[in-house]
């Protein structure tokens, strides 16, 4: 299947795509945004927020040069370029899933002493075009580790797939919920 064939596939099965909130959506308060706002495709935002990644006291990665993911109905998922990451902490692992916009994801063991943190982060080698931007850059979950915006501790999507990072700048239902599989 082609990109193209894909891309409208994807759009093709979704009401919802950034334009309209829906009814059932949270309404932001001051200083937050509603995920319903959120754009399907995805955006790629460039955010100078300090982004820190731990598994306890150990530092994973430190950055302020994140890309934000921003995807209809999902948390932002952050991507912090390879030299802001602790790479010897990184191993490859198996197994490797599939996004209708990005393309294929490869990913990686985060390595702590004699504990494996299996599928703790991802990236994509070979982006789609339109997400070129985000090549070899990495993404983590955060309910695998401590993952940090600005200072807040960010709460994982949740369906346990999703690596949106959820903290209180935002206002869902999100993805991932009991019930969102048809939006």
């Amino acid at each position: 299947m082609s990109d193209e064939t894909s891309v409208e596939r994807a759009l093709a099965s979704w009401r919802y795509v950034g334009v309209e909130r829906p009814a059932f959506a949270m309404p932001p308060g001051p200083g937050q945004e509603s995920v319903w706002d959120y754009p399907r495709p995805p955006r790629i935002a460039p955010d100078a927020r300090e982004i820190v990644v731990r598994a306890g006291a150990l530092l994973v990665a430190r950055s302020r040069r994140a890309l934000r993911v921003l995807e209809t109905a999902s948390p932002p998922t952050f991507y912090l370029p390879p030299d802001d990451v602790d790479l010897s902490l990184l191993e490859a692992d198996s197994g490797s899933s599939s996004c209708e916009w990005k393309g294929r994801a490869r990913y990686f063991a985060v390595r702590l002493g004699t504990e494996v943190l299996r599928s703790a982060a991802w990236t994509y080698r070979a982006p789609r075009p339109a997400y070129a931007a985000l090549r070899d850059h990495l993404a983590f979950y955060p309910a695998l580790l401590e993952c940090y915006v600005g200072g807040e501790r960010a709460r994982p999507q949740p369906g346990g797939f999703y690596g949106g990072w959820i903290t209180s700048e935002l206002t869902g239902p999100f993805k991932g919920e009991p019930g969102s599989r048809g939006w």
